[in-house]
């Protein structure tokens, strides 16, 4: 079981998943203040899930550039590793939104995924369903 992120400055997208299926699925959408979330939600989250790992999308330029999110993202990342000493691993999430806004275009789209935050926890799951097929 893992858990993953897609980072946000407004809202942090929630995703577990596990990798005897190599499958995901959304779990919530936290707020956060400049980038920076309530840190007992998360620690709930670990407690509830028990995860064995953490995924970190990490928001690159569309030529693998930095931008000021990719250094939050990587921020955040640390602090989750030393905040909960559980392995983090970082996934490029170039597209992951438009990933997720093409699943929302098919037959089986939920409604409840049109909102911005609902959205950030199906581009979480396809993160960690990117990761999960790699490792």
């Amino acid at each position: 079981m893992v858990i993953g992120f897609d980072f946000g400055m407004k809202f942090i997208g929630v995703a577990t998943g596990q990798n005897v299926t190599n499958t995901a699925s959304p779990l919530t959408s936290l707020r956060a203040i400049d980038g920076i979330p309530a840190w007992d939600e998360i620690a709930q989250l670990i407690k509830t899930w028990n995860p064995t790992a953490l995924i970190v999308g990490i928001p690159l330029q569309m030529d693998g550039g930095t931008q000021l999110t990719t250094h939050c993202a990587q921020k955040f990342a640390n602090r989750l590793r030393h905040k909960f000493k559980l392995p983090v691993h970082l996934v490029d999430e170039r597209l992951s939104t438009w990933e997720a806004k093409q699943r929302l275009k098919s037959p089986t789209k939920h409604p409840k995924y049109q909102q911005l935050p609902e959205l950030n926890a199906l581009a979480a799951a396809v993160l960690v369903e990117q990761w999960l097929q790699k490792s």
